[in-house]
């Protein structure tokens, strides 16, 4: 049964509340006073939610994998040279462990509505501003909404620029023919539109499965590169300057690396059983600081301060630089079928959308697609923008939004538990500090004070650089401007060596330096 969840129907008091009673049932709106009758008591509440259609825990572990790695795979090596290695090491194994258990909360706060509110037994079209609403009230559930709309859309223009990038590289490093980068955007955006038609996550659960194969994949040649560029590269590595900008500016590229929480709620959703959640999270981070810290500790032994915006360039094999093109463009693409869900679902929601497939949804969809394609051609080089992303908006719904919600919904639960009486509404936070146990609140508190201060001093490191930064000119400007004919020579190998001239090959080409790209 498919069922979408109005904003009129919200917080409400519940008569059937863990019964085991299964006849319909009226019920209160806490908002506006009215009785309503609700066909969704028609539900057994004593027993745990399961959808025989849904994912495994397994595969649901991998869907957080394909959600997350990729583009932090060839970025985060940059990032962590730019918080000078080893604090930016401890920074990144510290955020992996606080995003582990952010995203364990997020999982319990997702049952804890299951467990006590039927209709979420239904399918949910955006199911981390429900959890929201119901900690904290309707304003939280819309600025939920909005921090996620954000995130998504500028998450998928990125992805979108990285997989262009990645295929116009291999364009030039394979044929020698040079072709427009802003027609490229257009070009996979066109391809990949067919795919974001689908519904949710479980439609598509062989795309993310090989999403998560490519960049394993890709994570072994990264490694099998750096080990035969290491003779002739890893005696002039070393660390640029310590500047504390760039570490805050790393901040945004980690975050963007280990924060895809807006999407966990859907995809956990989608699970057979949603209790299993906790076992998808740790299989999907463990696999995670399997595959970045052996790139990280690489980039650092053999390029040091050579390395740019991406690893994949500082790989002088070109047949292994350009596979690991291949392997992370198709990660990008297929990725963004699940960056682009919960963003197109809450787009659905607003204009009304039937979540049965039909012309209504081709045309919020297509139009969402245009929106992020007009974004990606406006702003072709896209880094400081994304460390203001994941600065401000990805730290909220990654480490602050999750910790912040459980303990005001643990402390729903466990009230009504010991009271023995049903909630009407939100809890105070009096309530947070009674009902919680004590090292579940502490721990709560810490992530949340670690992400605002983290956060901020990221969000404005981001501010700063946006407004020194020189972009390039938008595609549908530079377009009408005369250039000089490139006639695709340009090498896409990033040397290594103080002066980013040193080749492993005696005839090899290099790309032009940035010996001031840290500073």
């Amino acid at each position: 049964m498919s069922f979408s969840l109005s904003r009129e129907n919200y917080a409400f008091e519940d008569s059937c509340r863990k019964s085991t009673r299964t006849s319909s049932c009226s019920r209160r709106d806490s908002w506006n006073g009215e009785t309503r009758s609700s066909s969704h008591c028609d539900v057994d509440m004593s027993k745990p939610f399961f959808n025989p259609a849904g994912l495994n825990w397994f595969v649901t572990g991998l869907f957080v994998v394909g959600d997350l790695a990729g583009g932090g795979i060839v970025a985060l090596p940059t990032a962590i040279i730019q918080a000078e290695f080893w604090t930016g090491l401890i920074v990144c194994v510290i955020l992996i462990g606080v995003v582990t258990y952010t995203a364990y909360v997020l999982g319990l706060s997702w049952n804890i509505l299951l467990s006590t509110w039927p209709e979420y037994r239904h399918h949910c079209r955006k199911p981390y501003p429900e959890i929201g609403g119901r900690a904290m009230g309707k304003t939280c559930q819309l600025l939920v909404s909005i921090c996620i709309d954000v995130t998504q859309f500028m998450i998928s223009v990125v992805y979108l620029l990285l997989a262009s990038k990645n295929i116009m590289n291999m364009i030039i490093a394979f044929s020698g023919t040079h072709i427009s980068f802003c027609i490229l955007i257009l070009i996979v955006a066109t391809c990949l539109l067919p795919l974001c038609f689908l519904k949710s996550p479980q439609d598509f659960w062989w795309a993310v499965v090989i999403a998560m194969m490519t960049t394993s994949a890709a994570v072994i040649l990264i490694i099998v590169g750096s080990i035969i560029d290491y003779g002739k590269c890893a005696p002039f590595a070393k660390l640029p300057p310590f500047r504390t900008t760039n570490l805050f500016l790393s901040m945004g590229t980690l975050l963007f690396s280990v924060g895809g929480h807006s999407a966990f709620p859907t995809i956990q959703h989608d699970m057979k059983q949603p209790k299993e959640f906790t076992r998808s999270v740790f299989l999907a981070f463990t696999i995670m600081a399997f595959m970045y810290i052996p790139v990280c500790i690489m980039g650092y032994l053999v390029y040091g301060d050579s390395l740019r915006d991406s690893i994949i360039p500082s790989i002088q094999t070109v047949w292994i630089q350009q596979a690991i093109n291949i392997m992370i463009t198709v990660h990008c693409i297929l990725t963004l079928t699940i960056v682009f869900n919960p963003l197109m679902q809450e787009v659905e929601e607003l204009f009304h959308v039937p979540q049965r497939f039909g012309p209504k949804r081709a045309i919020v969809r297509t139009g969402i697609m245009v929106a992020v394609v007009f974004v990606a051609e406006s702003v072709p080089t896209f880094g400081p923008l994304l460390d203001l992303v994941g600065g401000s908006t990805l730290t909220l719904t990654s480490v602050i939004m999750p910790c912040l919600f459980y303990i005001y919904l643990n402390a729903y639960k466990r009230k009504e538990e010991i009271t023995g009486k049903p909630g009407n509404g939100p809890v105070g936070w009096r309530d947070v500090i009674t009902f919680n146990q004590k090292p579940t609140l502490c721990i709560c508190i810490i992530i949340m004070i670690i992400g605002l201060i983290g956060g901020g001093c990221a969000t404005f490191s981001a501010i700063v650089e946006l407004t020194t930064t020189q972009f390039n000119m938008p595609c549908y400007v530079s377009v009408f401007q005369h250039k000089p004919a490139d006639n695709g020579t340009a090498s896409q190998t990033n040397c290594c060596g103080t002066y980013q001239n040193v080749s492993i090959f005696s005839d090899g080409k290099c790309s032009d330096p940035q010996l001031h790209f840290y500073s």
